[in-house]
């Protein structure tokens, strides 16, 4: 019996066919920096290890094996959660490598010839050695969006959801989600509304600022609202934990800009340098959980209210 949820990348660590933890380590966070999606993260990770991309299946070929999973990953890809250690893996050595090459991560040139050589191949998906084992999704995103939907639902709010498999760079979600929640405002502008969406952004760290790709999403979606009196937004990491610190997320408001303006800190440079933790600090607004003891990936809701 096997229990999978987010984070088991990173705590079910073997590195194998000569791969220093010291070496998988840096390239690690060399990936995490880059902007890089958790998919082709995982798909490097799992060229550099002795137990990921169904290898744990594989050490126990023969043994009847059930997962028990909590769903960090857009879409619930088996392959991608925790790396799949018990999954067959559809990626190759040559699509880690074509991963790191496209993200010029620095790589020790015994490693980058190790993945030319092919010698880390994982088992495919179609493999024998899975025959005997099966996968039971037991909470996701989706799961946690339906829940919030019926509860707002519940109160009178016009619901949307834009789904659980948001991916892409933080700042380009904030925009996008902010032209769709105007285009929906405007179908019926009498009505109070909230839109809801999951999945994992990345940030991609030009600065030597603190915080994660949700407030980073926050901060780009203030920005761009530029203090519009009618909308709100939170997001969070379901984890509790939002990127480099130990808050979950933030929440904003119409007059997020004009309380950071007022206390003398500029908006764009937190954004420009990735300071957004210390930004939602500096105004009262980061959202603190603390450990939530589970992850279901990010939470992002936006609340319109009309004008009375």
């Amino acid at each position: 019996m096997c229990l999978w949820s987010g984070g088991g990348s990173a705590l079910l660590t073997l590195p194998g066919f000569g791969v220093s933890l010291e070496d998988k380590q840096l390239i690690n966070l060399q990936l995490l920096k880059s902007g890089a999606a958790i998919t082709e993260i995982n798909c490097v990770r799992k060229h550099l290890s002795a137990i990921k991309g169904g290898r744990l299946a594989e050490a126990a070929h023969g043994a009847r094996i059930e997962s028990l999973i909590i769903s960090d990953v857009a879409g619930d890809d088996l392959a991608v959660i925790a790396s799949g250690p018990t999954v067959g893996d559809p990626t190759s050595c040559t699509d880690a490598l074509d991963i790191l090459q496209h993200y010029d991560i620095n790589v020790p040139s015994t490693l980058t010839d190790m993945l030319k050589s092919g010698v880390s191949e994982t088992p495919w998906p179609d493999d024998p050695l899975f025959e005997q084992t099966r996968h039971h999704i037991i909470a996701s995103g989706q799961q946690s969006l339906t829940a919030a939907m019926s509860l707002a639902e519940s109160r009178g709010f016009r619901v949307i959801s834009l789904g659980d498999q948001i991916e892409g760079d933080s700042r380009e979600v904030a925009l996008n989600h902010a032209a769709q929640f105007r285009q929906y405002i405007a179908g019926d502008p009498t009505l109070p509304l909230v839109m809801f969406s999951g999945g994992e952004t990345t940030v991609t760290v030009r600065g030597q600022g603190r915080g994660g790709p949700n407030r980073e999403f926050l901060l780009a979606l203030a920005l761009e609202l530029d203090a519009d009196p009618t909308i709100w937004a939170l997001a969070g990491d379901t984890d509790g934990i939002d990127g480099s610190d130990d808050d979950a997320g933030a929440v904003i408001s119409p007059d997020t800009l004009q309380r950071a303006a007022l206390l003398g800190v500029d908006a764009a440079d937190a954004l420009e340098t990735n300071d957004v933790g210390q930004f939602f600090s500096a105004i009262g607004d980061n959202l603190t959980t603390g450990p939530t003891r589970t992850n279901v990936n990010d939470f992002r809701v936006l609340l319109y209210q009309p004008d009375t």
